[in-house]
């Protein structure tokens, strides 16, 4: 990763963790869908990385694969990852079948007793495909496991998938037996 990559990735790290978790220490206000004054948050971004401008910003949102934020109207917000209340507006995904979770070997025995919920999260992180889902999985550990997802389960118990990106969908939560591999 070069410089200005980093530089990047570094900014956008810190935009996740201000819109998913704590908008409040940087004295932004969140509204009930999760989106606060994009004017307010490039300042507040600022106060970490001062020569950040509106554009770096947008260019980031514009450039995100994981279509992890959501600018209208003047106003940013993250587009799922919240670990506080928010509501989504997101479209339901009615046309997958399998979607893929990644997630650490640690962590198998206790989701296929339980299942996998969202933890500190509002909803559970979903991928498309089987790559994504590894890449998910990686930050949490080295030792990834990839569990398959049945769709039409989740739906036929009554668990709405949303579109949170093009590749991303979340959920509440995933009961053990909507769980149909292991790669």
């Amino acid at each position: 990763m070069g410089k200005a990559q980093s530089v990047r990735f570094k900014v956008s790290k810190l935009m996740a963790y201000i819109l998913r978790h704590d908008p409040w220490s940087f004295n932004l206000q969140p509204d009930e869908e999760g989106f606060v004054d994009l004017e307010e948050f490039v300042n507040a971004i600022r106060r970490v990385y001062p020569w950040v401008t509106k554009e770096f910003i947008l260019d980031i949102v514009e450039r995100d694969e994981k279509e992890r934020y959501e600018v209208k109207e003047g106003k940013i917000r993250a587009r799922y990852g919240h670990s506080y209340p928010v509501i989504l507006d997101h479209k339901e995904d009615k046309e997958s079948k399998t979607l893929y979770h990644g997630t650490i070997r640690e962590n198998l025995e206790g989701i296929m007793r339980e299942g996998i919920k969202p933890m500190k999260r509002q909803f559970v992180h979903l991928s498309l495909n089987y790559e994504d889902a590894y890449n998910t999985g990686r930050r949490h550990g080295s030792n990834v496991v990839v569990l398959m997802i049945d769709a039409d389960c989740l739906r036929k118990k009554g668990f709405k998938i949303l579109k949170a990106g093009k590749k991303v969908r979340i959920v509440k939560y995933v009961p053990v037996d909507c769980i149909v591999g292991e790669l």
